[in-house]
């Protein structure tokens, strides 16, 4: 089942790795709360080529995470993994305004830009 979550990224652990059957592992687990009436706190794992989207996200950054999750069995109890496949970093528009005039955007005129056609 995939899902679409959207939260403050509120904590990163550390990295852990190891070795199964399948050959070496690593993945990371981050923590996002959500924004709602009732917020709710989501542990979401990474693995493996995927760690590298944790490296460009911060603790207080507002996350849209798109995630599998899926649950399995082992020794009579069951287990239920959320796992993130796409990470996007939602822009903060209070915290950086657009540009009010052309001069703040970085545009200016000179004579040397203008063109005849």
């Amino acid at each position: 089942m995939s899902v679409e979550l959207k939260g403050k990224l509120i904590q990163k652990l550390p990295r852990e790795s190891g070795e199964s059957q399948k050959g070496k592992w690593e993945k990371q687990l981050f923590i996002i709360e959500t924004d709602e009436q009732y917020p709710r706190k989501i542990s979401i794992a990474v693995w493996n080529d995927k760690l590298t989207m944790l490296e460009h996200v911060a603790e207080g950054d507002i996350l849209k995470v798109f995630a599998n999750i899926s649950s399995r069995e082992f020794n009579s109890k069951w287990y239920t993994d959320v796992v993130a496949w796409r990470i996007e970093r939602e822009l903060d528009e209070e915290a950086s305004p657009a540009p009010e005039t052309p001069e703040e955007a970085g545009f200016t005129e000179s004579p040397e830009d203008d063109l005849p056609f």
